[in-house]
C-alpha cells in the first residue's frame, strides 16, 4: 500500500468535507508525524487516529533536515516542514494545500497532491458519487476551505 504523508490543512478539509470516514477506504495509508498530531490535531481531530490515520516519528536526521527546511524557506511553519520531512524521510507522496509547502516539497522532488485529488482518486475509485463530492467541496468552502474554485467546479462538472 502507498504512503502518503499529510500535513494538517487537509485532515481539516477532510473533516469539513464529511470526508474522515471515506478516505480511508483509499487504496494508501495516509499519515502525519507525532509532533504534528500531538500540537495541531489531536485535541479537536484525535478521533482520527481511529478513522485509521497513521502517526510516525521523525528520525534525529530528519529533525535536522526540518530544521533546515524551516530556514531555507521561511514561509511555511515549522509543522509542515516537519511533513515534508518525514515525506523526504519515508519517500513518498506529501499531501498539502498550502502552496508555499507545495512549492517547498516540489523544489525538494517531493509528489504533492491536495484535496482535489484526494476527492478524485475517492470518485474514482467509486468510493463516493459525484453528488457526495459537491456536497462535501461545498461544506468545506462554508467552512473557510481555500481551494481553488473554479478547480473545483471543472471538477465537479468532469464528473458530472
Amino acid at each position: 500500500m502507498i504512503l502518503l504523508i499529510s500535513d494538517a490543512n487537509i485532515l481539516i478539509d477532510m473533516e469539513d468535507g464529511n470526508l474522515t470516514p471515506v478516505i480511508f477506504r483509499l487504496p494508501y495509508e495516509i499519515a502525519v508525524p507525532d509532533t504534528l498530531f500531538e500540537l495541531e490535531l489531536k485535541e479537536q481531530h484525535g478521533h482520527l487516529l481511529q478513522a485509521g490515520l497513521q502517526v510516525r516519528s521523525l528520525t534525529a536526521e530528519s529533525v535536522k533536515k526540518a530544521e533546515f527546511l524551516n530556514c531555507k524557506y521561511p514561509r511555511p511553519s515549522i509543522m509542515d516542514h516537519s511533513a515534508l520531512a518525514l515525506a523526504m524521510q519515508e519517500r513518498c507522496p506529501l499531501l498539502t494545500g498550502d502552496k508555499y509547502l507545495r512549492t517547498a516539497a516540489k523544489s525538494e522532488g517531493i509528489e504533492v497532491h491536495g484535496t482535489m485529488w484526494i476527492v478524485e482518486e475517492l470518485l474514482n475509485q467509486k468510493i463516493i458519487a459525484q453528488a457526495q463530492a459537491k456536497h462535501s467541496f461545498d461544506s468545506m468552502k462554508e467552512k473557510g476551505s481555500r481551494l481553488p474554485w473554479s478547480d473545483v467546479e471543472q471538477l465537479l462538472n468532469k464528473w458530472s
